[in-house]
């Protein structure tokens, strides 16, 4: 399944200040690093060197990958109008048939934090939840079976 485009502000930012702490702040550190270490002769043997030439593909990789994902990421910003429903951004409460009540939040998949319960808009859960309103029962089919859902509520950050 194809990973989608969407973001919220403070997920593209989060990205974004990683991106630029990368680039301007660790990135000529450690190109400093690897020239003091290759200033000091033999590049064989030399641990720092060898750390740092390896430190420095990763960060490339790294910003490569931003760069690239924050070009087509699409910022998906809160509207009145999904007030009452399950849409990008929504924190929902849902419960279980035995009664378990959890929150969730419908995320990018850039973003997405099991331990903040923060669920990627491209999970069965998520895909199942969109449009649905408070009192709705949902149907998931889940990697342990289906399960059933009752939405209790649902809201937004604005």
């Amino acid at each position: 399944m194809a990973k989608s485009n969407y973001i919220t502000r403070a997920g593209w930012n989060v990205l974004d200040q990683e991106l630029k702490y990368l680039w301007k702040d660790e990135r000529p550190k450690v190109t400093q690093a690897v020239s003091d270490a290759a200033a000091m002769g033999d590049r064989s043997e030399n641990a720092e060197y060898i750390y740092g030439k390896r430190r420095l593909r990763e960060i490339d990789r790294r910003v490569r990958f931003l760069s690239k994902r924050l070009e087509v990421l699409q910022i998906v910003d809160y509207n009145p109008k999904q007030e009452g429903k399950v849409f990008f951004g929504a924190w929902i409460e849902l419960e279980n048939e035995s009664g378990e009540i959890k929150q969730y939040r419908i995320v990018g998949c850039d973003e997405f934090d099991p331990a903040k319960n923060w669920i990627s808009i491209d999970s069965p859960v998520a895909r199942a939840l969109i449009g649905k309103q408070i009192d709705d029962e949902v149907r998931v089919e889940t990697p342990a079976g289906k399960v059933l859902l009752y939405v209790n509520n649902i809201w937004y950050e604005k």
